[in-house]
């Protein structure tokens, strides 16, 4: 499954839901909920240990002023054609606003 989160903060039960091997994308102000020094750094850790693929949008940080380096360890930094990728890839996305 493939997860869109737009809203922030980004609340705990969303994270929850979601999967081994799913993919999730953080967009707009969720992606400031990425930062290694941030509130869900921790469980963002453990998602990535557990196999879960956290990515965010190069843009998206981009237009935040926020640099790869100051993310949490084990997210993937994406462009827009890899993003298709993963919607063209996912047979059930769920947009959380």
């Amino acid at each position: 499954m493939l997860h869109l989160i737009y809203h922030s903060p980004v609340d705990k039960a969303v994270l929850q839901r979601i999967e081994c091997a799913d993919d999730v994308v953080f967009f707009e102000g969720a992606s400031l909920q990425l930062n290694k020094n941030g509130q869900l750094n921790i469980k963002i850790q453990k998602m990535v240990n557990n196999g879960i693929n956290l990515h965010v949008l190069a843009v998206e940080l981009e237009t935040r002023g926020v640099s790869k380096e100051e993310l949490t360890l084990g997210i993937k930094v994406i462009d827009y054609p890899y993003f298709v990728e993963l919607t063209e890839n996912s047979k059930v996305i769920k947009t959380w606003n």
